[in-house]
């Protein structure tokens, strides 16, 4: 999946040069992003009630590991208490001495780190690999929210009958079950393939276990 129009690429990083070329090398690509001179600034970014940026955007972070104030590590901590880890993938920029730590916080979430001084191609190769697993990320957040919207919609007549054209019950055997006639079995499935978006019982199947 290819990132959207509305993806976003945050550049927290103390030095303004390394911002400056960052932006520049994003911009050469045509990725828009933000600049941040402290990750203190970036998480009052993300208190902010008026911020250009929210989480049901694609995003990703370019985040270096070693700053005055907060430091790059306890930044992302918030972000995994946030859980903003899926939709704000980290690619943390290092320099040698700390690759290791980095690594770690691969370990624990981070998308990847990229030791200074980087490769320009294969670091926006990452970039825009991050923005399209946000992207996915976030498609998959609204089939499901939009699955147990249509579910919450359903009657619990409808309910019954869709559990029983899941387990693969013909409309005959279905009402007899539920004590009612063919013909409303036949109303209730087509209810239930209209509410969920379905065409087939197969299709309804697959949509519950979310495949």
């Amino acid at each position: 999946m290819q990132p959207t129009e509305d993806a976003l690429v945050f550049i927290v990083d103390d030095d303004a040069g390394v911002r400056e070329a960052l932006a520049w090398l994003l911009r050469s690509r045509r990725l828009p992003s933000q600049s941040f001179e402290s990750a203190d600034a970036f998480a009052e970014f993300l208190n902010a009630d008026n911020r250009a940026w929210q989480p049901s955007q694609p995003g990703c972070l370019l985040l270096d590991v070693r700053m005055p104030g907060m430091s790059g590590l306890a930044l992302f901590e918030q972000l995994i208490e946030r859980k903003l880890l899926e939709v704000l993938p980290v690619i943390f920029l290092t320099g040698h001495a700390d690759v290791p730590t980095a690594v770690d916080s691969v370990k624990r979430g981070a998308f990847d780190f990229c030791e200074k001084p980087f490769s320009d191609n294969a670091l926006v190769d990452r970039v825009e690999q991050a923005l399209a697993r946000s992207a996915q990320t976030l498609q998959s957040l609204r089939s499901k929210q939009d699955l147990q919207h249509n579910l919450a919609d359903l009657t619990e007549r409808e309910r019954d009958v869709m559990h029983l054209v899941v387990e693969g019950l013909p409309n005959k055997l279905i009402a007899d079950q539920l004590d009612i006639s063919v013909r409303t079995v036949e109303v209730h499935r087509a209810r239930v393939f209209d509410k969920m978006n379905v065409k087939s019982a197969v299709e309804l199947a697959n949509l519950l276990r979310g495949e």
